[in-house]
């Protein structure tokens, strides 16, 4: 049964009186907020849009492991210190599961994990349902496909290494198409249904910023058919195009075909578990694609980058094994583990984080984060703790490894977020992740191009115009052995 208006009203008036309270200091357990930087303006700190974590991390550094930013008449609460965010973000999860409303709630159809905002019952199935389909187990069965596709960009790279970017970035959408509804994807660039996606996740970065739309501080605005019509179109035509893949689907599993398995397939099997509608399925699955940017493919962007600008780390990790590596070398290989979690580290992928609401006052080392207040884990200057990154700003992969060369279990990296609030793809990502590197990195050696510009910060910092470096590949073995050698890699439709 749909909401009313007036429930929504009335919800949303009271998500504002608890902002207003907490940042008037009216509710609470009587403790401060965090220390807050001055603010030269009366509508509260200037942030700048480009590479703001820079700013943050400067304010961390002066007043503490926990700020206080004003934006208009909201507080936003900053974390940007390794034990302060497990204490807050991890230990008291809870409280902090919910989202603050976006224009991705109010104009768009809830379904999408970023925009729901209420840590329910709602909010729990989509987590259940999503986590039985992408747990650890569950992913391995997608192992063999992401192999295929990690091959494909061996040779893509092989002919074409200029567009490196490109390459990792078709695998990423493939892949994603294959997870999320079984299809094969011929590539980014001629399956029109990926291209149109790829332009509406575009405008997901600015959905999902709570500064970016009025209707995120003046909810009845959604009421108003004139207001922000293109978001509104754009949103009707993801739904559009979610339905139409899961119907694609639905005829598969009806005509009795041998269909690849997918979360599509899975949740229209497990309708009667979940109790989602099929319209509530599609958006589900279409969050799959739909929520945020390639970030398996920005992940790999800076592992490369990463490799080509630390060249000595780069040969302690690439493998001489003469055969091509597989998921099966993946507990032989710790120092390339610990090469990835030391370029997500470097260059963190959601430099700025992203949104958390307090649902209760939160208690923190003489703090009080009162309910109502936006929460942000900034990931750039936790990993720039010096306590639990010594020397954070020097490349040293060997942070992440113990004294019997082993991977270290005591050290991690919010790469995917905090909490309950964490992707739920995380473990087929970094799948992704690891095969597309291990592969790539025994296949060619790579080096910077010296004669074209290097921002190493390009690939964390949003849209941008150009690719940030170029990478020159050379292959460690010659190109007819291995594209021989690719041509006889495991191959999975």
């Amino acid at each position: 049964m749909a909401r009313s208006p007036n429930l929504d009203l009335s919800v949303n008036m009271w998500q504002l009186v608890l902002r207003a309270a907490a940042c008037l200091g009216i509710i609470g357990s009587g403790l401060p907020l965090p220390p807050s930087p001055p603010a030269r303006r009366l509508r509260g700190h200037f942030l700048p849009r480009r590479k703001l974590f820079l700013l943050i991390e400067e304010w961390i550094d002066e007043y503490g492991p926990l700020i206080t930013i004003r934006s208009g008449l909201e507080n936003v609460v900053v974390i940007g210190r390794y034990k302060a965010a497990v204490d807050i973000m991890e230990n008291q999860g809870k409280s902090l599961a919910d989202r603050p409303r976006t224009a991705g709630e109010f104009l768009g159809d809830g379904m999408g994990i970023p925009f729901v905002p209420k840590f329910g019952e709602k909010f729990r199935r989509m987590r259940r349902a999503l986590h039985t389909h992408l747990q650890p187990k569950a992913a391995e069965a997608y192992q063999p496909m992401q192999m295929s596709h990690a091959k494909n960009t061996v040779l893509d790279i092989l002919d074409d290494p200029s567009n490196f970017e490109n390459h990792l970035t078709t695998y990423d959408a493939t892949t994603t198409m294959k997870v999320a509804y079984g299809k094969t994807t011929p590539t980014l660039a001629t399956d029109p249904e990926v291209i149109e996606m790829s332009q509406l996740i575009r405008t997901t970065g600015a959905v999902i910023r709570t500064s970016a739309y009025l209707v995120n501080t003046i909810p009845w605005l959604k009421y108003l058919p004139w207001y922000s019509r293109d978001l509104k179109q754009g949103f009707e035509r993801r739904k559009n195009i979610y339905m139409g893949h899961l119907n694609r689907v639905k005829e598969q599993m009806q005509s009795n075909v041998n269909i690849y398995p997918s979360f599509a397939k899975y949740m229209l099997e497990s309708s009667d578990i979940f109790g989602f509608t099929e319209a509530e399925i599609a958006s589900l699955t279409g969050a799959f694609f739909g929520t945020g940017p390639n970030t398996s493919a920005v992940a790999l962007c800076t592992v490369l980058m990463a490799a080509a600008c630390f060249p000595e780390e780069q040969a302690i990790v690439q493998d001489r094994a003469r055969c091509a590596p597989t998921f099966a070398d993946q507990e032989s290989l710790p120092r390339l583990h610990a090469f990835i979690s030391e370029a997500l580290r470097w260059r963190p992928l959601a430099s700025n984080g992203l949104a958390h609401l307090a649902t209760k006052d939160v208690i923190w080392d003489n703090y009080c984060i009162p309910a109502g207040t936006t929460v942000v884990g900034n990931h750039w200057a936790i990993s720039r703790d010096p306590e639990v990154y010594p020397e954070p700003y020097a490349f040293k992969p060997q942070r992440w490894i113990d004294e019997q060369g082993l991977l270290r279990d005591d050290l991690k990296f919010f790469v995917y977020g905090f909490g309950r609030r964490a992707c739920p793809g995380q473990h087929i990502a970094n799948r992704s992740v690891f095969i597309n590197s291990a592969l790539i990195l025994w296949a060619f050696q790579l080096a910077l191009d010296p004669t074209k510009p290097l921002d190493d910060m390009g690939f964390m910092s949003g849209p941008r115009q150009q690719q940030p470096c170029t990478i020159e590949f050379e292959t460690r073995i010659p190109e007819t052995e291995l594209k021989g050698m690719m041509q006889n890699y495991p191959e999975v439709a």
